[in-house]
């Protein structure tokens, strides 16, 4: 399998530390509201990046974080009167949530900033010792030009990063460069005990302390969206390998940006969509084969013509499994010689599914490899067929779209008014008696795509591919 390396800017094959054995970091929500649809092209998009490790035979320990003390929070908590902690049990809840409902499986672990401060703590202790941070007025920051490596993900030198950063001000630092690892309390702020008194974890320290804690010194793989390059990653490798002296991560992926009707989502410009939002109107299965649809790295656009486009497409899939549902139902016996040289061609479908997932997770070309299985399996419908036959079909679709987590439920098929309405003239003709006049019904429905099966409990409508 290869992955795209943010950090080499190549594909490499990917070679775990520990054979058969995976160990992955991706960063998870700050937890002061429900997450947008931004933020759920990580979440699918390497749920099913662990999902596929796993079908190949991987042990994956896969660590997904939630921040639960930042500034966002802090001033939610006080606008709403609540706990911090209060705040962070309640929107974790509606994580997960949105998360099932995306079909996002639980990570290994999901470790809490607030429940690791001691940990956070010890790392800040040992890039002081080390001489890469130091204590200012109570703050502690670390020092990034006193890491060699600084800017070795992001690929610009110092001086680049320093023009395009945005800088706070704080005359308490030695360089401009420099960030907050801790925080000295402020009034109204939540604070934990500290060597440097009061105060609160930086953003970038804690997910250094969790990867640390849960996953060791060096992963295999670390995650995140675009936008965390710089400089949440860049100085998360920064604190890491100073304060242990061995590289962080060895492969590190990033997904592509998600525009709205072509525009950057913002709550200024009124595009900003939760996922609980979209799900109300598409349905959240449909939000995850839209991110599904496109590469992982590419940058992607939602607007209501794609959504319905991807919902229409998991209809699809869903036609299929119910389909061949049906047609399992009425079926018996063993595989003919006949069938037999029909399952020749069934791996070939499987074959190329992995091809291109083992190509850097590309998920578009593995989904229409399945869509290529289901018009097959399709066409194979159209004839009768034995039960081991279909049961065989059936398995390696649901393989298929088992490992991006797809059609898991239960969906009825949308019949097209057009269709219900040949339907019930064809039942009327052969009530009638006028079997020429079903006949053709039948011909024209067959020219649709669409195949009637007469049955003891009426007519089973088959919407084909």
């Amino acid at each position: 399998m290869k992955l795209y390396n943010t950090l080499t800017r190549k594909k490499e094959e990917f070679v775990p530390i520990t054979p058969g054995k995976v160990l992955m970091y991706a960063c998870g929500p700050t937890v002061y509201n429900y997450f947008h649809i931004g933020n759920a092209r990580p979440f699918i998009t390497f749920d099913v990046l662990r999902r596929y490790f796993e079908y190949r035979g991987y042990k994956v320990k896969f660590v997904q974080n939630f921040t639960d003390v930042d500034d966002k929070m802090i001033k939610k908590s006080n606008e709403e009167g609540v706990t911090l902690a209060e705040l962070g049990d309640r929107y974790i809840a509606e994580y997960y949530t949105d998360a099932e409902g995306l079909g996002v499986g639980k990570a290994t672990v999901h470790p809490r900033a607030t429940h690791c401060i001691g940990d956070i703590i010890k790392i800040i202790e040992d890039l002081i010792e080390k001489g890469y941070a130091y204590e200012s007025g109570g703050d502690v920051f670390y020092s990034t030009k006193k890491f060699k490596g600084y800017g070795k993900l992001s690929h610009l030198p110092m001086d680049q990063l320093e023009s395009g950063a945005r800088i706070d001000v704080n005359d308490l630092k030695e360089d401009p460069m420099d960030f907050a690892v801790w925080k000295a309390a402020k009034p109204g702020e939540p604070a934990w005990e500290s060597p440097w008194g009061l105060g609160r974890p930086g953003w970038h320290i804690e997910c250094s302390a969790m990867a640390c804690k849960f996953l060791g010194k060096t992963i295999d793989i670390h995650c995140g969206g675009v936008d965390l390059i710089f400089p949440h990653h860049e100085n998360e490798i920064a604190q890491s390998e100073a304060a242990n002296g061995c590289d962080f991560a060895h492969y590190w992926l990033h997904n592509g940006h998600i525009n709205v009707d072509n525009h950057k989502m913002s709550k200024s410009a009124g595009n900003f969509f939760t996922v609980r939002d979209a799900a109300a109107v598409y349905g959240y299965e449909a939000i995850r084969i839209f991110m599904l649809s496109s590469h992982y790295r590419s940058p992607i656009n939602y607007s209501k013509d794609v959504l319905e486009a991807a919902k229409a497409s998991l209809q699809r899939l869903y036609t299929t499994k119910n389909n061949l549902e049906y047609a399992i139902k009425s079926s018996s016996g063993k595989v003919t010689a006949e069938e037999e040289e029909l399952l020749k061609e069934l791996p070939a479908f499987k074959e190329k599914f992995i091809e291109k997932m083992d190509d850097d997770l590309n998920t578009a070309d593995a989904l229409s490899a399945i869509f290529d299985l289901a018009r097959w399996i399709n066409t194979q419908l159209a004839e009768t067929h034995s039960l081991q036959f279909l049961n065989t079909l059936k398995e390696t679709f649901l393989e298929l779209t088992g490992v991006l987590n797809l059609i898991t439920g239960e969906q009825e098929v949308e019949i097209p008014e057009e269709v219900k309405a040949l339907v019930e003239e064809r039942t009327a003709a052969r009530a009638a008696k006028n079997f020429a006049r079903a006949d053709e019904i039948r011909d024209q429905l067959a020219a649709m795509g669409v195949m009637l099966e007469d049955g003891k409990d009426g007519v089973k409508i088959l919407m084909k591919q």
